[in-house]
């Protein structure tokens, strides 16, 4: 995950992980197969944690706002590091146009992430945390947002301000929701 994350899913080869565990290219593409293979396989990994790392724990919050504000304290704690979301991102701009199987993985995996949430809103919605015409889809839109501007200002521009810049959209979201 750490060569796809710096360099990119395109830069994560047999050749690169051989290089950088050790191993021979031969054992490498014996148990893995082929480049896509290893990268989807790299994305499915990044999945797991992504979803040990944040989802899990906002599972075990109570539902409601509670349930939406420890996925997001949560997901800013992963950002900080640029554990998989640096992985997703940049791997959703280099395959955004590229037909195969590492696309597809990449759109069912940012689809699912998005039922998730879209779910936990709708459930708040159901037990009256949240507006009952909010609308799960423009919520999951717009946290998706910050976050991925969280990112770029905290990764790319080293802005200072980059957290509280997105603690502050995101109580305007939630307020906005209520």
């Amino acid at each position: 995950m750490d060569i796809a994350a710096s360099g990119g899913l395109g830069a994560l080869t047999i050749g690169s992980l051989a290089e950088r565990t050790g191993m021979s290219k031969s054992g490498l593409f014996a148990h893995f197969k082929s480049k896509e293979a290893l990268q989807t396989q790299v994305l499915e990994a990044a999945g797991e944690a992504f979803v040990a790392d944040i989802i899990r724990p906002a599972l075990a919050a109570p539902r409601g706002e509670k349930r939406i504000t420890v996925l997001f304290e949560c997901w800013l704690e992963v950002s900080r590091d640029g554990r998989a979301e640096c992985l997703f991102t940049s791997a959703a701009w280099e395959y955004d146009d590229q037909p195969g199987p590492v696309r597809d993985l990449l759109v069912r995996m940012n689809l699912d992430f998005n039922d998730s949430l879209c779910q936990m809103f709708r459930t708040g919605i159901a037990e009256g945390y949240f507006a009952e015409g909010a609308d799960p889809e423009q919520f999951a839109h717009d946290l998706h947002g910050i976050m991925l501007i969280h990112f770029q200002a905290h990764h790319l521009l080293h802005d200072p301000k980059a957290e509280e810049r997105a603690r502050r959209a995101f109580a305007r979201l939630i307020e906005s929701n209520r």
